[in-house]
């Protein structure tokens, strides 16, 4: 887990820790601006009915698109931390020979 102490010593990496909660926060966010844009479609709905549904669709393909997509980037950060480990296994197990 992280500890306020890893802050201030470069032993350890603290992103792989603390990249969840980013991918929380930018999901919330997702959602927040999802909920927004449906309401406009819906407002937008009143003045012109198919701009409005335009808006809708679109609101609500950018959050299927922004949740998979804010996946595919922490997977990404997650995957090169764990290369940085491997890399490090490797270089110790030939240290010992």
């Amino acid at each position: 887990m992280f500890e306020f102490r890893d802050l201030f010593q470069w032993d350890r990496f603290i992103t792989p820790t603390i990249i969840k909660t980013f991918y929380w926060l930018v999901i919330g966010l997702i959602a927040l601006f999802g909920i927004s844009g449906i309401f406009s479609g819906l407002a937008a709905m009143a003045i012109s009915p198919f701009g409005g549904f335009i808006v809708l669709l679109s609101s609500i393909a950018s959050v299927i698109v922004g949740v998979i997509f804010s996946r595919i980037a922490a997977e990404f950060i997650l995957i090169v931390f764990r290369i940085n480990e491997h890399l490090g296994a490797i270089r110790d197990q030939g240290q010992m020979h």
